[in-house]
Formats: structure tokens, C-alpha cells, sequence
């Protein structure tokens, strides 16, 4: 992997193409660059001399000094353009790519055992040591539960809307369905990708109640009072001023929103949320409550409210 950004330390990183298709990132360069936080990565043809190929996300390539090849380009920087389907700009290939920590799903198989629902989803991020082994747990739905519990967002009886269908999409589609919401919409750009994810749903939980829709026909959509989760990066800084849907009469029809995005504090989607009159979270505390969730569950104990107040007005400092 020649070059991850401009001054990245992992200049010449290793990644690996193997043979069934699936790209191996160097670890160092995951945890440095946060290459999975946004579910896509691009890649780019390396130069004449160092050969192979360029790794990077959004959100370090379009402020750098390279942010112009986005800007001329505007089917990678929307990510209209098909996944892994090449564009040519001046003289090097460029394409986008859905990006996965494909360690959630594999390790399942060595479990001694699972938690129901991180089972269904298929992706456990917690392991908690038993007396055979260990139990793995998914973290990412516990702490949206808890978030939507705190701020009395009802799932229960519920029209709910999903924005996007990665693996955070996944993870909702399945809390949402099993604490009993109405209906949940799956809207995304590929249709293709929510189907899966409302068909197993649907499938693991005994239900019809989840369905896919493409993002551009959400004017279709009938109902109101929806709950409305906002699961992609669209939005993430430094792009803030960017949401995946800007029509108003879109937030009209919404009860309240939630944006699993916690940088910026306020997203657009809020933004666009609040001027209808709708309440409006950040992600912030389903970040808080994962890692609440996970400490409780590592140490058989609960965390008070109080020291979870203290640990949520540190994080909001330290975001600014």
C-alpha cells in the first residue's frame, strides 16, 4: 500500500489481496487512520514507481491536499458510483468499496456460546470469558437500546426508518424489529443491500415487519411519526454539511431522530430535524453506553448513573 494520506507514517503498509477477493489492512494503519469508521474505504492505483494500490476514507482524503480528485469526481465523492466499479482521473483508477472487520463474524464459530441477538446479526465485539470459553455479546445494540431508552425514543408499536444498510443498519434492523417496532424501512442506496438485511431479519425473527426500499423513493413512503435512524457517515466531519436526504417535507413526516454520528455533535440530519420542530440525537451516548455495556459485562457489575453522567460530560468536553 504505497501512500495512505499525505505524511501518513505507514507510507510503504502491507496490505494483502487474497484469493477469495477480501482485502487485509495492516492493523497499525486501522487503529491510526480509522480506515472502518466511515464502512467505505477508496482505492486508487499506486504511482509508476511504487506500484500497487492507495487505501484511504473520505474523511482524510477530501480535506487533504488530494481533496480535489473528489470534488472532479463526483460519482466517488457521493458514492453513486457502482461499489468497486473504477473511474479513470488523470492517468490512475479510482473506486470505492464497502469496508468490513470481517474478525466480528469469524470468531463466532470459536465461542463457546453467543448472545441471541449478536448471533442473529451475525457479528459479536465483546467477549466475556465463562468457565468452557467464552460468550460473545454485540455491544453495538446494547448501547443504541440504551441510548433510545434514556431519551424515551419507543420502538415498541413504532414506524421506524433506517438511513443506510451497513453493518450498523444490520445491528439496528434487528434491535428495532425485536423490541416490537410497527414497520422498518430500510432505505438505501442499493436496494439490493437492504433486502438482505430486511429479509434476514424477517427470517430470524419471525416477521414481516422489516422491508427495503431504494433511498431515492422515499417520497413513497405513506405513513408519519416515524422514528428515523440516520446509520450512515453522510454527515461525519469534516463533510458537515452534508445529509442524505435535505428534502424538509422528508423531516415532516419523521417524530424524532437519531444520527448514530457523534462528530460533529450536530449533524446536519439534526439540523434538518430540529427546524421541523423534532427532537434530535447524536451518537454520542450509544458510544458511551457500548463501553459502559462492555465494562459491565467484563466485570459483573453495574455501572452507576452517576459515574456514567461523569464519563458522558468528560467525552463532550474532549469533542468540544
Amino acid at each position: 500500500m504505497p501512500q495512505m494520506n499525505k505524511g501518513g507514517k505507514f507510507i510503504f503498509g502491507k496490505s494483502l489481496i487474497r484469493t477469495d477477493g477480501t482485502l487485509r489492512i495492516p492493523p497499525q494503519a486501522m487503529e491510526e487512520y480509522h480506515i472502518a469508521d466511515e464502512g467505505k474505504v477508496y482505492l486508487f492505483t499506486g504511482s509508476k514507481i511504487t506500484g500497487g494500490f492507495c487505501v484511504t476514507r473520505k474523511g482524510l482524503l477530501h480535506p487533504s491536499k488530494l481533496g480535489h480528485i473528489l470534488d472532479d469526481t463526483p460519482p466517488l465523492l457521493d458514492y453513486s458510483a457502482g461499489s468497486g466499479e473504477f473511474i479513470k482521473y488523470k492517468g490512475r483508477s479510482y473506486c470505492w468499496v464497502e469496508i468490513s472487520q470481517a474478525h466480528k463474524q469469524e470468531v463466532i464459530g470459536a465461542l463457546e456460546s453467543v448472545d441471541p441477538l449478536a448471533e442473529a446479526i451475525g457479528a459479536v465485539n465483546t467477549l466475556v470469558r465463562t468457565e468452557h470459553g467464552y460468550k460473545g455479546y454485540n455491544t453495538d445494540i446494547l448501547g443504541l437500546e440504551r441510548e433510545l431508552e434514556e431519551e424515551q425514543v419507543e420502538l415498541k408499536d413504532s414506524p421506524v426508518i433506517l438511513l443506510g444498510a451497513g453493518g450498523a443498519a444490520r445491528a439496528i434492523a434487528f434491535l428495532c424489529v425485536s423490541k416490537g417496532a410497527k414497520e422498518v424501512a430500510i432505505l438505501n442506496r442499493t436496494e439490493e443491500k437492504a433486502a438482505v438485511i430486511a429479509e434476514d431479519v424477517n427470517r430470524h425473527l419471525q416477521s414481516k415487519a422489516a422491508y427495503a426500499m431504494k433511498l431515492s423513493d422515499y417520497g413513497k413512503l405513506t405513513g408519519g411519526n416515524y422514528v428515523v435512524i440516520q446509520t450512515t457517515s453522510v454527515g461525519l466531519y469534516p463533510n458537515c454539511d452534508d445529509a442524505v436526504i435535505e428534502d424538509e417535507d422528508f423531516y415532516k413526516r419523521a417524530a424524532v431522530g437519531v444520527d448514530i454520528i457523534y462528530n460533529p455533535a450536530e449533524t446536519k440530519f439534526m439540523k434538518l430535524m430540529k427546524a421541523q420542530g423534532k427532537p434530535a440525537y447524536n451518537g454520542l451516548k450509544m458510544l458511551l453506553y457500548q463501553g459502559v455495556s462492555a465494562f459491565e459485562l467484563w466485570n459483573d457489575i453495574k455501572v452507576s448513573k452517576e459515574n456514567i453522567r461523569k464519563v458522558y460530560e468528560n467525552m463532550q468536553k474532549k469533542l468540544g
